[in-house]
């Protein structure tokens, strides 16, 4: 495998993966960190990465030969789970305009899709921390004050 930049490699170390675990990568480019997720869970586990962008994609396909790791062509607000697909376990989303808080409306479509893609509990790594913020996906929002 290449060696990831400085940045993916902060984010993978960062990441809390176990072996066996199924985890989600929104606006995976070509691939790299989901290649590197994939070795991290193990063949037991499973990356689902996915970006708008086809050409990623298939840059993405072109580099990865690892069974357990798929990529497809959808943005953060559009996802779900395709008829007898599992849910995740965890989500990561580095660089994601739809979750960057400039769109509000988007990040609000994508929030919902990714919680019900995802199992009781799965959080969201975003790139809005050091190196990341996350994220509970299933938390109770706070009480209005």
């Amino acid at each position: 495998m290449a060696a990831l930049s400085a940045r993916l490699a902060a984010v993978l170390d960062a990441l809390p993966l176990r072996p066996g675990m199924r985890v989600l990568e929104l606006g995976c480019g070509p691939g790299a960190l989901a290649r590197a997720i994939a070795e991290r869970v193990g063949p037991e586990g499973f990356v689902l990465g996915v970006d708008r962008s086809m050409m990623a994609v298939q840059a993405a396909e072109r580099q990865s030969d690892a069974g357990n790791l798929k990529f497809r062509v959808v943005n953060a607000e559009g996802f779900h789970l395709k008829a007898g697909e599992e849910p995740f376990d965890l989500v990561v989303a580095i660089r994601v305009g739809a979750l960057d808080g400039r769109h509000p409306e988007l990040e609000a479509a994508a929030l919902e899709r990714l919680r019900a893609a995802t199992v009781p509990g799965a959080s969201l790594f975003i790139d809005r921390g050091d190196p990341l913020e996350e994220i509970g996906l299933h938390s109770e929002p706070a009480p209005a004050a």
